[in-house]
Order: structure tokens, then C-alpha cells, then sequence
């Protein structure tokens, strides 16, 4: 039996579409991995990561049967606005990469500036060392990652840098590095340093969620909270993501947006509630249109 991602011309996850991407056989019961391929949407991330994890086994049975391999370098960018899924899938993957014996721990480290940068001379290096000590076995994920780059020649955040990379070869087997920001900052930070272009050699882009997208994350999120939403809640919510989309720039936050949003209905819908007398289930598991936020108070 083989795992497999299928995908919709849509762009969406379909059991009925005709596109079907075949994965390795041991990564079935992988739970991190099927955890991966339930995300909502991000298609073509879910189609390079399978890529990876298919070229990375398969560069080691060539190796086994004593044929020539490429180095596997693995190192990424992650560009998109916030709330595009790229931490969760940074997160998910370092399972998968555990579960395929590539990294020996799979965890995830989120570092920023203010954890690699010091405040005089030496303390830069030492402190992004310290960092990457944590992450050995698993993923150091950057955020806003282009930061480092903003300080100008004498700033502490290039050291960083240097640092980093220099890290990524002493420990390449053993560490992946993942860069991850706005997609126009990114492009300027791995333009602005010749060495980091080959040495993030993947580069995958976290498209914004679309309307349909942000209600299916919507649903999943009150499941996951144990509530539902009456069919009057569906239809205005329908409403407000559609009008978000419309409206929305690159700091709206996507599906943080979804999350604060539904995290302030369960809130109203408790404020409503509350003072009830008798609570039957239904009470407790319904949210109404009534207990949705404004837009402009989320």
C-alpha cells in the first residue's frame, strides 16, 4: 500500500481529483505525515515537500547499491505573510524527517534576531552557536530571518549569519536550516548575501488563503474546540471571510486571523450563555451569528 497526496485542479484536497502524487511506502503510518497532507490548501508546498523526502530516500538506496549520489542539501527559504502555515509546516516536517531517519530528533527551534544577535563584539557568535546547539538534530527555524541584513555593514546580524552558515556545513548531516519572512524581504536578503542563494537552495512560497480556504480552517478550528456553528453563524462567517479576503494586506495574518476570530466567538458565545439557568448540550455546542465578532474588533 502507498501513501499519496492528491490534489484537485481547484486546488484543493479531493479523494475524487485525477492528479495523484505517489510517496514512500514506509511513511504510511507516519502520523506527522498524514498530519501534513490534512493541512487546508498550500498544494504546491505539500507537492516540493514530497519531492524532498522522495529524492532524499532515494539518493539512499542508491548509495546502498554503491551508485553515484547528489549531496542532499535541504536548507530552505519559507517566504509569505504571516499566518500562511509556514511555522506549522516547518513544525510537521521535522517529524517526517525523524520518522525517515534524516534528522535524529525532528524538533523545531523558532529563533528570531534578538536570539542570534549580541550586544558587543563576540557575543553574536556565541549566542547564535548556543541556538544551533538546540536545534542539532532538528530544524532552527528563522523567523523574519531578513532582519539580520538590516543593520548595515558594521551590524552585529551579519556575524549571525556567518555563524549560521558556517554551522550548516559543520553539522550537515544532522541540522536543517529553514530562513523564513516576507516574500519581498526574503528576496532582497538572499540577494543581498551571494552565499545564501546556494546554500538555500529550496525555496517554496506561502501563498495567502482565499476565502474558501479560511472557512474550511474556520470549521476545523471549532471541531478541534468542540463547538459548531448553526447554519445562520456559516452563512455570516461565509460573509466575513469574504470580506476580509477583499480587504485584507500583508500583516492581516490569514489564518491567526481565523483563529483570533474564532477564539473571540466562543468568548461571546460563554458571555451569552452564561447566566443561563439550564444549559442543554446543544447551548453548549452551538455558535450563533450573534456571537461573531465586528471585523474591525478582531
Amino acid at each position: 500500500m502507498q501513501i499519496s497526496m492528491k490534489f484537485s485542479e481547484s486546488g484543493s484536497i479531493s479523494s475524487n481529483c485525477n492528479k495523484e502524487l505517489l510517496l514512500p511506502k514506509n511513511l504510511n503510518d507516519s502520523a506527522s505525515f498524514k498530519e501534513l497532507e490534512s493541512l487546508i490548501g498550500l498544494d504546491e508546498v505539500k507537492k516540493t515537500l514530497a519531492e524532498l523526502t522522495a529524492y532524499s530516500l532515494v539518493q539512499r538506496k542508491r548509495e546502498e547499491k554503491q551508485l553515484k549520489t547528489c549531496p542532499i542539501v535541504m536548507h530552505m527559504v519559507f517566504k509569505g505573510n504571516p499566518g500562511t502555515g509556514k511555522t506549522t509546516v516547518a513544525r510537521l516536517l521535522g517529524k517526517v524527517l525523524n520518522d525517515m531517519e534524516i534528522l535524529s530528533k525532528g524538533h523545531l527551534l523558532e529563533v528570531e534576531r534578538a536570539d542570534l544577535v549580541g550586544e558587543y563584539i563576540g557575543h553574536t557568535a556565541q549566542k547564535t552557536r548556543e541556538m544551533i546547539k538546540q536545534s542539532l538534530g532538528g530544524i532552527m527555524f528563522v523567523d523574519e530571518a531578513y532582519t539580520l541584513s538590516q543593520g548595515g555593514e558594521k551590524d552585529f546580524g551579519r556575524e549571525a549569519v556567518a555563524t549560521i552558515v558556517k554551522s550548516m556545513e559543520d553539522h550537515r548531516n544532522n541540522l536543517l536550516v529553514i530562513l523564513a519572512g516576507y516574500s519581498s524581504e526574503m528576496n532582497r536578503f538572499i540577494a543581498s548575501n551571494p552565499g545564501l542563494k546556494s546554500r538555500f537552495p529550496i525555496h517554496i512560497d506561502f501563498p495567502d488563503y482565499n476565502d474558501d480556504e479560511l472557512f474550511q480552517i474556520a470549521v476545523h478550528m471549532y471541531e478541534e474546540r468542540d463547538y459548531q456553528m448553526n447554519n445562520r453563524c456559516r452563512w455570516k462567517i461565509k460573509q466575513h471571510l469574504a470580506e476580509f479576503t477583499r480587504c485584507r494586506h500583508p500583516h492581516s495574518g490569514n489564518a491567526r486571523y481565523v483563529r483570533n476570530l474564532v477564539e473571540k466567538s466562543i468568548r461571546l458565545h460563554a458571555l451569552r450563555v452564561v447566566n443561563r439557568e439550564y444549559l442543554t448540550r446543544k447551548d453548549l455546542l452551538l455558535i450563533d451569528d450573534t456571537d461573531l465578532p465586528d471585523m474591525g474588533t478582531i
